[in-house]
């Protein structure tokens, strides 16, 4: 939250209990950067983009998702809506 630079090669997953609106909204109040944030559905297929600016209030995506994904400003360019994305969510 604190930091002022996102290396292109880095990226945060956040991990919802169920899809939602609300619960997959982000803020960005105390973000020294802009960055890509991709919503993903349960199926891991995005369903919402946006390049979200440092000192908003917050964002939320058109359709309910299960996975948020925070990335460089650069990875917007990356994805579209529909694409299916793979990933292995589980933890340790």
């Amino acid at each position: 939250m604190f930091r002022r630079f996102l290396p292109n090669d880095e990226g945060l997953l956040l991990v919802q209990r169920r899809e939602s609106k609300l619960d997959a909204a982000i803020h960005m109040l105390f973000m020294w950067m802009d960055i890509t944030v991709v919503w993903l559905n349960k199926e891991k297929q995005v369903v919402d983009i946006c390049q979200a600016l440092r000192w908003r209030p917050f964002y939320v995506p058109q359709t309910p998702a299960m996975y948020v994904l925070e990335l460089p400003l650069t990875w917007k360019e990356h994805f579209a809506i529909g694409d299916q994305i793979e990933f292995d969510a589980t933890t340790d």
